[in-house]
């Protein structure tokens, strides 16, 4: 079975990117298997930072941003009724998704690009910037 993973962070071009798979999937004799996921950035660890802010409201927090995250493209895929499972992930994002991809050996990336300029773009990099360099599996960028 084909294993598609889905990037999102709940800007319009993850929103995109769902939209164009859900639209994608009449191609495919049988369904892929669909993998949603959202990467959040760890929060900084400071010394005694425990005294003040505890690990399990840190991992309140992870929960609440990334469910906030993958919300627009759930609603999206649960609407086209589309089956596929979620993943929660923290890390710095473009690594932790080509990582992810590679632990659930998924044939391709569909995502959505931020649409920056070529100029910013070259001077900051993108996340899907950074995905297309270091994927060794198909990556499909919506804009």
């Amino acid at each position: 079975m084909l294993k598609l993973l889905l990037p999102v962070d709940g800007s319009e071009t993850s929103i995109r990117a769902t939209e164009a798979l859900i639209g994608m999937l009449a191609w495919y004799r049988e369904r892929p298997a669909i993998e949603l996921v959202a990467v959040h950035l760890p929060v900084p660890r400071l010394p005694n930072m425990r005294v003040v802010v505890s690990e399990e409201a840190i991992e309140r927090y992870y929960a609440e941003e990334t469910e906030a995250m993958i919300a627009p493209s759930r609603k999206a895929l649960d609407a086209a009724g589309v089956t596929y499972t979620v993943q929660k992930l923290v890390g710095p994002i473009a690594e932790t998704v080509v990582d992810h991809a590679t632990r659930m050996r998924a044939d391709m990336i569909v995502m959505g690009t931020r649409g920056m300029t070529a100029l910013s773009s070259m001077v900051m990099g993108s996340v899907a910037t950074k995905v297309l360099h270091l994927a060794h599996i198909p990556v499909l960028l919506i804009h």
